[in-house]
């Protein structure tokens, strides 16, 4: 199984983008995305390192809540121990 973490477009160079998540930027390689126009403001889904999808704002949104719930009963289950 892989994880791929929706990120926002914040600027876009050729074939590579700088793009933010929680606060946390990252350079982005969009090579496999050669085919989709890739702008700022776009969402991504990235996994190590590659763009492999786009996806909507509201798709992203929906995975950083699923993936908040997620750390959140991490965290009540560390705090129980």
């Amino acid at each position: 199984m892989c994880l791929g973490i929706a990120m926002q477009v914040v600027a876009v160079d050729g074939y590579n983008a700088r793009c933010e998540a929680k606060g946390v930027q990252r350079e982005v390689s969009l090579f496999l995305l050669q085919e989709e126009l890739v702008q700022p403001g776009d969402h991504v889904l990235v996994h190590v390192g590659y763009a492999i999808q786009k996806i909507t704002a509201q798709e992203a949104r929906s995975t950083w809540e699923a993936l908040d719930e997620l750390l959140a009963l991490e965290d009540a289950q560390a705090a129980r121990a």
